[in-house]
């Protein structure tokens, strides 16, 4: 693997950081999980646009940069290195879009992924329901054909939609074949939140947070151009999409490269307690780095055709576990000035998250023995 970069990709590095060192906000924006907070950062999201920040590896005709993914890269190490605020479009341009790009047709790329990069359209993801979490192919949500009309009547419950109560759009699995297999009879379907039948009811999180939501649907119509991937193909699109929470484009190096950097700031404003904590210290910064490489390596695979797959549940077990000692580190050192430290606070309550979403680590160490290592299932 070559580690160096190419004066093409030091040139889009001071390209990237001169902007954002130019254009991200000079005082923190509120949560994006808040009515006002996601406010704000569409603000922002629709200027990243405007510059043709917001989705820099696209092609050109649907709003990027035709970046390369070592480009992608480098912004993303660029953009928490800036501080810049959390992506509040994150579900559409990191999850659903890289698999609109393998499974979508090329209407739906036209018409859809240009409204994403604008932040026009707002997607929530449509996975877990009440009996179905980590256990995805247990959804009991339906969809039943509706010849006549040239579509689907979808009716059911999604819960735990990130920031639904927000958004415009939703995307998720649905039950097409009942009496299919529990990995069969699945399809993939798009949907607009304000169609006739769909509910949204928000609830706060413990923190206060409201951008939670559960979504009710009640014979919601979607026609067959809505329909991702072919019918009865949803888990297979699906895995595409799990694959990119788990994997790549949703927890990028730059995130825990920053991380780690302001954790040894926060150490050398703490001697005392950083003493105590050197080797927690050493291991957060070795931990970022060792993550980076370990992504170089899964985008040498991409850059060079061979799939990623099941490694993409390595990738996640590293990231979540890391994320929370790392936080737990900066606690730490706060001692019992946490609670005043809002940013570090916030940051370990949302790391606690991590081994649940994008599939429960239970679930991934289970993917890892049997897949990567070959173990039996009992």
């Amino acid at each position: 693997m070559d580690l160096t970069w190419s004066p093409e990709e030091d040139a889009f590095r001071q390209e990237a950081r001169q902007w954002l060192t130019a254009h991200v906000p000079r005082e923190p924006l509120p949560s994006g999980d808040t009515r006002a907070g996601f406010a704000a950062c569409l603000e922002w999201e629709r200027k990243l646009f405007d510059a043709r920040w917001s989705v820099v590896s696209w092609p050109e005709e649907f709003g990027g940069r035709d970046a390369t993914l070592w480009q992608w890269l480098i912004f993303e190490e660029e953009y928490y290195r800036a501080g810049a605020p959390a992506r509040v479009t994150q579900n559409g341009i990191f999850l659903l879009a890289p698999t609109l790009f393998t499974y979508g047709t090329p209407e739906q790329q036209k018409r859809l992924l240009p409204r994403m990069a604008a932040a026009q359209d707002l997607w929530a993801q449509g996975w877990s329901e009440p009996g179905a979490g980590s256990d995805l192919a247990g959804i009991r949500s339906r969809a039943v054909r509706d010849e006549a009309a040239g579509g689907w009547r979808l009716s059911g419950q999604k819960t735990w939609t990130t920031r639904g109560a927000f958004c415009t759009h939703l995307f998720g699995l649905f039950r097409a074949d009942p009496e299919a297999g529990r990995h069969h009879g699945l399809t993939y379907f798009l949907l607009p939140l304000d169609a006739p039948g769909v509910t949204v009811r928000g609830f706060e999180r413990l923190d206060g947070d409201e951008g939670f939501a559960e979504v009710f649907l009640d014979e919601v119509f979607v026609p067959d151009a809505d329909v991702l991937g072919g019918v009865g193909q949803g888990w297979r699109v699906a895995m595409a999409t799990t694959g990119s929470e788990r994997g790549l484009t949703l927890r990028s190096p730059g995130r825990f490269l920053h991380a780690a950097d302001r954790l040894l700031d926060l150490a050398r404003s703490t001697p005392d307690a950083a003493a105590a904590h050197r080797d927690r210290l050493v291991q957060a910064w070795i931990d970022a780095q060792a993550y980076e490489l370990f992504t170089l390596e899964q985008v040498t695979a991409i850059t060079e055709g061979r799939a990623v797959g099941a490694e993409s549940s390595l990738n996640k077990l590293f990231w979540s576990d890391m994320d929370i000692r790392l936080h737990e580190t900066a606690l730490e050192l706060l001692g019992s000035e946490m609670e005043l430290e809002d940013g570090w606070s916030r940051g370990f309550l949302f790391s606690l998250a991590g081994p649940l979403y994008a599939g429960t680590n239970e679930i991934q160490r289970n993917i890892v023995a049997e897949r990567l290592l070959g173990l039996p299932r009992r």
